[in-house]
């Protein structure tokens, strides 16, 4: 039986780490496009943040090489990275075992999110069994640093909320605790705003994406379609 996994990998020397080191505020995700040599590019979205800060991080990043924006919608970015190193020449300083990293590219594991912190890489992934989690996660406990958030049998329902990002959950009970769904309201946007540090635009678009989050999670897979 498969197992999911959520889990942090503690190494700068991971790909776009400077670049969310920079982004303050800003939610970084990238998925890896397979099946183009050695330096597969990065497509990079960017939830938040000052644009113009992460702009700049892209452009003047070590390993970046080059960069493209693709597309906006609201406060989400989407960009296309060439990276400017292989995996093998990115890590080649900060890992004593690069065979092994090659080993774990072959592993019987998929990786479905990926999230850059300043520090490292913030993932959730499919694992066959605990062997294979377990070599996966000995890797980096040995050659960098690994600390496991999650691991559930990939048949247990997740509680509501588990795909919340850490600051859709902060708005929503920023929000909640100071009464803004209140009737009246004990709280306005301008004031989660506020307390959040961010945008009233950006406050409003993190309580819609929780807010669609939990409706996806609980009450939409029981609704009938619609009547056409």
């Amino acid at each position: 039986m498969g197992l999911v996994a959520e889990f942090d990998i503690h190494c700068e020397a991971l790909p776009l780490t400077a670049v969310a080191d920079a982004a303050d505020g800003a939610t970084v995700t990238l998925e890896l496009q397979y099946n183009h040599g050695d330096r597969p590019p990065f497509l990079v979205t960017v939830q938040e943040g000052d644009r113009a800060a992460v702009e700049n991080a892209l452009g003047s990043a070590a390993d970046v090489g080059e960069w493209t924006h693709i597309g906006d919608a609201g406060d989400t970015r989407r960009y296309q990275v060439l990276p400017a190193f292989s995996f093998e020449e990115q890590l080649g300083d900060a890992l004593d075992d690069l065979r092994g990293l090659e080993a774990l590219a072959t592993t019987d594991a998929i990786i479905d999110r990926i999230e850059v912190l300043p520090g490292g890489w913030r993932q959730t992934g499919w694992f066959a069994d605990r062997e294979t989690f377990g070599r996966f996660a000995s890797f980096w406990r040995r050659n960098a640093g690994f600390r496991l958030h999650r691991l559930t049998r990939q048949s247990d329902p997740e509680p509501p909320g588990e795909g919340l990002t850490d600051r859709q959950d902060e708005a929503l009970r920023t929000a909640y605790e100071r009464g803004y769904f209140e009737i009246p309201r004990g709280a306005s946007l301008e004031e989660i705003a506020a307390e959040l540090g961010i945008s009233t635009s950006s406050a409003s678009e993190r309580l819609r994406r929780a807010q669609t989050e939990l409706i996806e999670e609980t009450v939409a897979t029981t609704w009938p379609p619609l009547p056409t």
